[in-house]
C-alpha cells in the first residue's frame, strides 16, 4: 500500500511539473540585464529576448538595472520570485569578480541562483585614446613603466569584468596603471574618445564602433584566437603577455526555487535560439561566440570561474566594502 501511495504521488508531482512547463508563460517575463544598454551583456541579451519572445508568445522585456559592477541588477534578480517570470541576464562579472572584491554583496552566485544556460561568450579588446604615443602593446608596457601610475584607465565598475581585466594585464606586464570606474563600459569607452582617460579594456560591443570610426587605436583582444571582425588585430598572447585569455561571459540564470520544470523549458529554448541564423549573426556582429550548454554544465563551469577570479583577486589585492 505505501509502494501504491509513493507511486501516486509521484505520479501527481510529475504531472503537475508538465503542467507548469506547458502553461509557461502566461504573462511578459523580465530578464534583468546589470549593465547599460550598449554593452555585451546587454547586446547578447536583447538578441536571445527578441527571440523567446517569438517562441512563447509573450513579451520578454529586457530591464537594465545599473550598478555596482552588475551587482544591484543580480541583487534585485536574486530577490524575485521564483515563477519564472524574472530571469536574470548574468555575467562574468556580477556572477564571479565582484563578490570576491565586495564581501557586503548580499547575494551568493552559486546559492541563490539556478543557472539555465550559457549564451556566449564576448571578447575584451585592449584599446587606448589616439593620442597617446603607442600603436602595440608592447609600446604600452614600455610607457606605462616609464611612466607608472599617469596612464588613467577605465572600466565598468570596481570589481567589475572591464576592471579586473587590466588588473592581470598589469600583474602579467608587471605594469602599474591608475583606475577610473565607471557605470558601464560604454561610459569608459565614450570617455576614452574624448581622451578623459588614456586606455581601457571593455567589452567588443562598447568599443567596436569607435575602433571603425578610427577614434580609439586597438592593440590586442583578449580571446585564444583573433576575432573575425578585427582581424588584423593580434591576441594578448601574440602580442606577448604571454597566459592573458579573458573574455566577458553571459548566460541566463533565474532565482533559486525556480520550477525545474520551467527551468528545463527555458533551456530548451534557449539553446534553440542560439542556434538560429538570427540570433547568431547578432552575437558574431559583436564578436561573440555562441557557448549554449545544459544547466549542469553552466554550474560547473561557474564554480571553476570563481575559482580562477580569486586568485587573480587575490594577487591583485583587489577589495571595496571591508
Amino acid at each position: 500500500m505505501n509502494v501504491l501511495r509513493f507511486a501516486f504521488v509521484a505520479c501527481i508531482i510529475l504531472w503537475s511539473a508538465s503542467a507548469v512547463a506547458q502553461g509557461y508563460p502566461e504573462k511578459a517575463i523580465r530578464m534583468i540585464v546589470p549593465f547599460p544598454a550598449g554593452g555585451g551583456s546587454d547586446t547578447a541579451g536583447r538578441a536571445i529576448a527578441q527571440r523567446l519572445a517569438e517562441r512563447f508568445g509573450q513579451p520578454v522585456v529586457v530591464e537594465n538595472r545599473v550598478g555596482a559592477a552588475g551587482s544591484i541588477g543580480a541583487d534585485y534578480a536574486s530577490r524575485a520570485p521564483a515563477d519564472g517570470y524574472t530571469i536574470l541576464l548574468g555575467s562574468t562579472s556580477e556572477l564571479t569578480q565582484y563578490p570576491l572584491v565586495n564581501r557586503k554583496v548580499r547575494y551568493d552566485p552559486v546559492r541563490d541562483f539556478v543557472p539555465i544556460s550559457l549564451v556566449g561568450t564576448i571578447p575584451l579588446v585592449l584599446v587606448v585614446h589616439s593620442a597617446l604615443p603607442v600603436d602595440s602593446v608592447a609600446g604600452l608596457i614600455r610607457l606605462a613603466r616609464a611612466r607608472p601610475g599617469d596612464i588613467d584607465f577605465g572600466s565598468a565598475g570596481v570589481g567589475a569584468t572591464t576592471h579586473l581585466a587590466v588588473e592581470h594585464f598589469m600583474l602579467l606586464a608587471k605594469v602599474k596603471l591608475r583606475h577610473v570606474p565607471y557605470k558601464g563600459s560604454p561610459q569608459a569607452s565614450a570617455d576614452l574618445v574624448a581622451g578623459h582617460i588614456q586606455m581601457a579594456i571593455p567589452t567588443m560591443p562598447a568599443a567596436l564602433p569607435f575602433i571603425q570610426a578610427g577614434r580609439i587605436r586597438a592593440l590586442a583582444v583578449t580571446t585564444e584566437q583573433r576575432v573575425p571582425v578585427l582581424p588584423k588585430v593580434p591576441t594578448m598572447q601574440e602580442a606577448g603577455v604571454k597566459g592573458y585569455v579573458n573574455v566577458l561571459w553571459a548566460g541566463v540564470l533565474a532565482p533559486k526555487g525556480t520550477p525545474d520544470a520551467i527551468i528545463k523549458r527555458l533551456n530548451s529554448e534557449i539553446v534553440s535560439a542560439l542556434k538560429t541564423e538570427g540570433v547568431r549573426k547578432v552575437l558574431a556582429a559583436s564578436g561573440a561566440t555562441p557557448k549554449p550548454s545544459t544547466p549542469e554544465e553552466f554550474t560547473a563551469f561557474i564554480k571553476a570561474e570563481l575559482a580562477k577570479w580569486s586568485q587573480v583577486v587575490k594577487q591583485a589585492g583587489v577589495s571595496i566594502g571591508g
